[in-house]
């Protein structure tokens, strides 16, 4: 058995040059991960104190220079400013003549497609979107979470084995998404992770409120086992009071809900009629249970936030 080391990927010739414009969260760890792939970070811009760290951090010894001379430095450029953002600089790099053909300009938007690009593509770019289904902290985990990651791809036809590639190399998993198609990709992303977050918050506070030490604790294995089994096996892995049936304990949780957070109360009764709608499609919630129930919701929602009569 062989005994000699692999060679480090640092070590490994470049291919492509990789600028970063807006160091946020997501745009210094995918050029760290790229940099393992063998290629060579050479230029990053960056604003704010908390921009500049994760630069270095994730980044060391890369320059920090004005988005412009990113572009005139490097062959594939990333773009990972926030989505509001994006149509207006592609423009101005587009019109100030930074853009230079045959150069790969890459954003990570999940709303926007290729098409976002079109000002860079006339300028004689290559344009690709790559969006990482990810949620990121701008630490270097977030390099090992990559491995495995699906990425949202679109590209024009003839880009599309090169965008794929580029999600190869970053250790992801391609996943192509039509144009038209994207800014509902991106809902669905956010319904699923971005609210569990707020959910999740939500549980912490009311256990402390409940007298529970270590909610996060009590929360990990039952949201650990909820999400795999709802991975495993969608709807059929719903439990609980609205997919028994149960509204009167469904009214003690709407009524003890607002007595302590009434600002949680429209979240519960929207996600209760959203699971219990849910639960009689698939045959879960028995029909004779569910006029009981809906009507609990109803009168949830009806009452004043204050829980008093106006």
């Amino acid at each position: 058995m062989s005994t000699s080391q692999q060679p480090d990927p640092r070590d490994r010739p470049a291919r492509l040059t990789v600028g970063v414009v807006g160091a946020g969260r997501v745009g210094p760890a995918l050029a760290a991960s790229l940099q393992l792939a063998g290629h060579r970070p050479v230029a990053v811009s960056a604003v704010s104190d908390a921009s500049r760290r994760r630069a270095a951090t994730l980044l060391p010894d890369v320059p920090v220079v004005p988005p412009a001379e990113v572009l005139e430095r490097s062959d594939l450029v990333l773009l990972t400013v926030p989505d509001d953002t994006l149509p207006g600089l592609v423009t101005g790099l587009a019109e100030t003549g930074a853009v230079r053909p045959g150069q790969l300009l890459v954003h990570t938007s999940g709303r926007y497609g290729a098409k976002v690009l079109d000002p860079a593509l006339r300028a004689g770019a290559l344009p690709l979107a790559l969006h990482p289904a990810m949620t990121f902290t701008g630490t270097p985990v977030d390099v090992q979470r990559l491995a495995g990651c699906s990425f949202g791809v679109t590209a024009p036809d003839e880009l599309r084995l090169a965008a794929e590639a580029l999600v190869i190399e970053m250790g992801g998993e391609p996943e192509w998404i039509a144009e038209q198609n994207r800014p509902l990709y991106h809902a669905a992303l956010a319904l699923g992770a971005n609210h569990l977050v707020t959910l999740v918050a939500q549980s912490m506070e009311l256990l402390r409120t409940a007298g529970v030490e270590a909610p996060d604790r009590m929360l990990g294995p039952l949201l650990g086992a909820a999400l795999d089994n709802a991975l495993r096996s969608g709807d059929a892995a719903l439990t609980g009071p609205v997919a028994r049936g149960d509204a009167g304990t469904v009214a003690a949780h709407v009524a003890e809900l607002r007595a302590h957070a009434p600002q949680t109360v429209a979240g519960y009764l929207a996600m209760a009629r959203a699971t219990a709608d849910r639960a009689l499609a698939h045959g879960l919630l028995k029909p004779e249970l569910a006029e009981d129930l809906l009507g609990v919701l109803a009168d949830g929602a009806a009452l004043p936030e204050n829980g008093e009569d106006q």
